[in-house]
């Protein structure tokens, strides 16, 4: 079998196409001949450093994205439902606190990024299925319990999240998206010949599996699918 194909997938749980992306991504990690690296980095970030605006704050684009989202989950199969108020979540609340969980829990990881997966997906159910808050502890400690985290890992990465470390970690990832050119999430980089190419959304699937030589087989290949 040839080498596998490195694919990096930078998110953020505050974005619903990312979701979507990561999904995605994540049914065919074993489907493609890829090695998937997941990348949670800061989306604020990455829309101050490009001076993009998000849809939120443009009124048609945000009619759109509400109609757009509800297609969306049905047809990539996620459970994805739109908060009371989109705007307090995204913009108000933000999701630094919660990337910096994320990035604590990848930095205990070792050998793999399961839990870092799992506890990405919980925190975007709160938000994007259930309407629940991301911001506090005990909301973090909440979701990374149900991902199926220890007491002890939990403390320990609401502790380190705090850390100077982790805080340098999270804006190095996010100012390696911005290296790459990335002014949105999900934000794909696939590495050709040691030449990145990157593609934005969660609606280049298609041709993302003709860059690498591979085929696009719909938003579920399988049913080994991650269960939701």
């Amino acid at each position: 079998m040839t080498s596998k194909k490195v694919i990096e997938l930078f998110y953020d749980v505050v974005s619903p196409y990312s979701w979507l992306g990561f999904e995605v991504m994540c049914r065919y990690r074993h489907v493609w001949n890829i090695e998937l690296k997941l990348c949670p980095a800061f989306l604020g970030g990455v829309m101050q450093g490009s001076g993009n605006k998000p849809p939120g704050v443009v009124p048609n684009k945000f009619m759109y994205m509400t109609k757009d989202l509800k297609r969306a989950a049905e047809y990539f199969d996620v459970p994805l439902q739109a908060p009371a108020d989109p705007f307090e979540v995204m913009f108000k609340k933000g999701s630094l606190t919660a990337m910096r969980f994320v990035t604590a829990v990848q930095e205990q990881e070792k050998g793999g990024d399961k839990l870092v997966e799992q506890v990405s997906r919980e925190l975007w159910r709160r938000i994007w299925s259930e309407d629940k808050d991301i911001t506090e502890a005990a909301s973090l400690a909440e979701a990374a319990k149900k991902a199926g985290l220890s007491d002890g890992v939990i403390k320990d990465a609401l502790e380190m999240a705090a850390s100077k470390e982790i805080k340098d970690k999270l804006k190095d990832a996010t100012q390696k998206a911005l290296d790459y050119g990335a002014f949105g999430f999900p934000l794909l980089v696939y590495h050709r010949n040691g030449s990145p190419e990157i593609f934005f959304g969660s609606d280049r699937f298609e041709l993302l599996a003709h860059c690498i030589g591979e085929k696009w087989l719909g938003p579920r290949p399988n049913n080994s699918a991650a269960k939701l």
